[in-house]
This record gives structure tokens, sequence and C-alpha cells, in this order.
């Protein structure tokens, strides 16, 4: 039987600093994937940078984080990433 691992997620939302819009992502190092998102080697970021890192939130699991990327992405709400930005909380459930 195969050993399953518990590694921690992080969903974050990136902003770039030219054009103002929003990038939202999941990440199991959240350190290392940002470095990735502004050193280019993100291809759906690149022509963004450069990018700051205005939030993110550890769950428990990467599959959780991936679950509630996927449904932030699918609001497609900038009032609602600017909401969770400055309220510091994401209100969904899964």
């Amino acid at each position: 039987m195969k050993k399953q691992q518990h590694t921690k997620g992080y969903v974050y939302i990136l902003k770039s600093i030219p054009n103002s819009g929003y990038y939202i992502g999941s990440t199991i190092d959240i350190q290392k994937r940002f470095s990735e998102h502004n050193d280019g080697y993100v291809k759906s970021t690149r022509n963004l940078r450069p990018l700051e890192l205005k939030y993110f939130k550890m769950y428990d699991d990467i599959k959780t984080a991936r679950q509630i990327e996927y449904r932030l992405k699918r609001l497609k709400s900038r009032c609602i990433i600017e909401r969770i930005i400055a309220e510091r909380e994401i209100k969904l459930a899964i």
C-alpha cells in the first residue's frame, strides 16, 4: 500500500504592477513559485511582470488549495479578488 503524503498547499493572488491585473494560483512552495513568476518561467504571467504577492492562504493539503483556486478562477470577478485582498480572507467552502 502506498503511503499518502499530506503536503500543505497555498492559494495565492499576484498583481501585475504594469497593468494592475490579477493572477490566482496554487502551489506547495509559495516562495519558489513567486520567484518563478517574477523570473519569467511561468508562461501565463511572463508578460505581466513585475508582480506583487498580494495575498496567500495555507490549506491542509494541495488538493484543497487547487479546488479553491479553481473556484476563484471560475468566478472571474475583480471585485471578489479585491475583497479577498482587503479582508485577508477567502470565504469559499469546498
